[in-house]
């Protein structure tokens, strides 16, 4: 699995603890690390990074995006928002394991700005290690684990014919906001080198030209 970490500009001072704890307990997978860090001139939105995970997501160049924001809800809404990203809200550890043997998405937001107390930090690392601690989409609990992945097949299935291709919607967003997006030039650079859809390849590098 390849991992993706971003998160809002406004939590930029929780990234490196992100990161560090998604490599002790992820560590096999290949991790990328976008920040946003506290010495980014530009600051991004929790909305804005929904985009650029969106992109991530949707290109191939990632398989899973660990993000957040100040609630970990409105990354999460915003998240969703965007074709292709199934983006679970993972407040606690056991929040986590079951997204991830039951819902089997390819996102979660932490909530980074609440309570964040040494409790708080040890909560983040013990989150990250449950969420890591099994392989995704074994169904839980394991008696039942044929009808909850049933079901969660079926959530995704209605959820991906209810929405419309990612390049359709980012023709369809105000410039300013695209052009906000593209200017996080880590991402769009690694998603130009990494990523596999054409289409939407063809588009970011059009939209890069013309300087959006």
């Amino acid at each position: 699995m390849k991992i993706g970490i971003i998160q809002a500009s406004s939590q930029s001072d929780k990234n490196e603890l992100i990161c560090d704890s998604v490599h002790k307990y992820a560590g096999d997978s290949e991790i990328v690390n976008f920040g946003c860090f506290r010495d980014d001139i530009e600051k991004y939105s929790y909305v804005e990074i929904s985009i650029l995970i969106g992109m991530l997501l949707e290109s191939g160049s990632v398989d899973f995006v660990v993000t957040g924001c100040s609630s970990g809800q409105g990354m999460m809404l915003a998240c969703n928002n965007m074709p292709g990203v199934f983006c679970g809200y993972i407040p606690t550890p056991d929040d986590a394991y079951l997204f991830a043997q039951i819902n089997n998405g390819n996102a979660v937001s932490l909530p980074l700005g609440e309570e964040y107390t040494w409790h708080g930090t040890e909560n983040l690392i013990l989150t990250i290690k449950k969420l890591f601690s099994e392989p995704f989409g074994q169904g839980f609990p394991k008696s039942d684990s044929v009808r909850k992945l049933k079901d969660t097949a079926l959530l995704k299935e209605i959820r991906n014919k209810s929405q419309i291709e990612l390049i359709e919607l980012l023709k369809a967003l105000d410039d300013e906001l695209i052009r906000k997006s593209l200017s996080k030039k880590n991402v769009i650079e690694y998603i130009l080198s990494n990523g596999n859809d054409v289409q939407l390849l063809d588009w970011l590098r059009k939209s890069v030209d013309e300087g959006m």
